[in-house]
């Protein structure tokens, strides 16, 4: 890409760039873990469990004695992986369900929309527990769990784009030269409805970190002993009163990485905007 056009994107969307920053910083520390971590993130020494921070434990030790830091750079490991698999899969599956739906319509259309009804009828967090209670907790049933909650609403953006473009000039002229089927909907009609889904997703990826929170909380999320954000602020609150750091750390974390989604949405948001400046 030309810099002037990356710096002319900069200075459009200041908050995409911020909260790009946000979520490579996270993205970068989790994968660096390995090196960055004082600590190993499940050795257990009971003799300094519940200290303060300090110059040995920079945010301190939990009930266990382990350090904080090290298992709050751990901990984004199963975060991110979480919503990397998340988004992995309710994207293609609610595109794929639009687009059909919005392009054949008729029994297609009223099979596939129904579909969608019925699942967006649930909470998502309360359908994503029953969900988890099926299958077990774990980080792949987690994933699988919020995939299955998250997609419809990928699935009514790209139905009501393609009704729009089934109609345009611009897909009979594909017609006219020979293009149909598989490759007239993947070549012509998905590419128009890149653009909303990436800010729907953008926004949908805070929800998801929540969630993937909200589900370690619960213990339904990755088991223990592994460092995750979630279940670190289940095992703080135990003693949030007298060591209140140790849900208050984790917790920062999340509020920070599902700020820089946030963020993203709004910079990708303005991007598409034609009338933003």
């Amino acid at each position: 890409m030309n810099p002037g056009v990356k710096r002319s994107a900069a200075r459009r969307s200041p908050a995409a760039v911020a909260g790009a920053a946000i979520i490579l910083l996270c993205l970068t520390l989790a994968l660096a873990a390995s090196w960055l971590a004082p600590y190993d993130p499940n050795k257990q020494d009971l003799g300094q469990r519940l200290q303060a921070p300090s110059a040995a434990h920079l945010l301190g030790t939990d009930g266990l004695g382990r350090d904080v830091l090290s298992r709050l750079l751990y901990g984004a490991r199963p975060t991110l992986a979480l919503v990397a698999l998340v988004a992995a899969g309710m994207v293609p599956i609610g595109l794929t369900a639009g687009i059909l739906a919005g392009y054949y319509g008729g029994w297609v259309e009223r099979f596939l929309m129904g579909c969608t009804d019925i699942v967006m009828a649930f909470p998502r967090l309360i359908l994503a527990l029953a969900f988890v209670g099926l299958l077990g907790p774990g980080l792949v049933n987690a994933a699988l769990a919020l995939l299955l909650t998250s997609w419809p609403a990928y699935a009514r953006l790209a139905r009501a784009e393609t009704q729009t473009l089934r109609r345009s000039d611009y897909l009979a002229a594909a017609e006219m030269q020979g293009i149909l089927g598989t490759r007239l909907l993947w070549g012509h009609v998905l590419p128009a409805c890149v653009p909303g889904t990436q800010v729907r997703l953008a926004l949908d990826m805070a929800g998801i970190v929540l969630a993937a929170a909200a589900l370690g909380f619960l213990g339904l999320g990755v088991r223990p002993p592994t460092a995750e954000w979630g279940l670190m602020i289940a095992e703080g609150s135990k003693v949030v009163f007298d060591q209140w750091w140790l849900a208050a750390i984790p917790g920062a974390a999340i509020f920070t990485l599902a700020v820089g989604f946030n963020l993203l949405a709004d910079g990708l948001r303005d991007l598409g905007d034609p009338a933003h400046d």
